[in-house]
């Protein structure tokens, strides 16, 4: 993994994680997504694009962190911030109508 420091174990442990991530993030986008289309709520539309967003910075971090082989710190501040707008997202679907 990139410029990763640490030992093959936590490294391998953090792939493993990841692709949780990506896994449990891309079930709950699909789910909200069908919900949405099933009701057309704005609310469930704007939930899946939020946990979709988030669970895109997971697999663009790692993506990145391998593919291109940036740093560490890069990768972790590119999922940090597609996190915080998912989240984001997903507050405003909290208000929406």
């Amino acid at each position: 993994m990139g410029h990763l420091t640490t030992s093959p174990t936590i490294a391998t442990f953090i792939i493993v994680v990841k692709t949780g991530i990506l896994i449990l993030g891309g079930l709950i986008t699909y789910f909200s997504y069908k919900a949405y289309r099933r009701t057309r709520s704005p609310a469930l539309r704007a939930l899946a694009l939020g946990f979709g967003i988030v669970t895109f910075g997971a697999l663009l971090a790692g993506a990145f962190d391998v593919l291109l082989n940036i740093d560490l710190a890069t990768g972790v501040l590119i999922d940090a911030i597609l996190t915080f707008i998912g989240f984001a997202v997903i507050t405003y679907s909290l208000y929406v109508e």
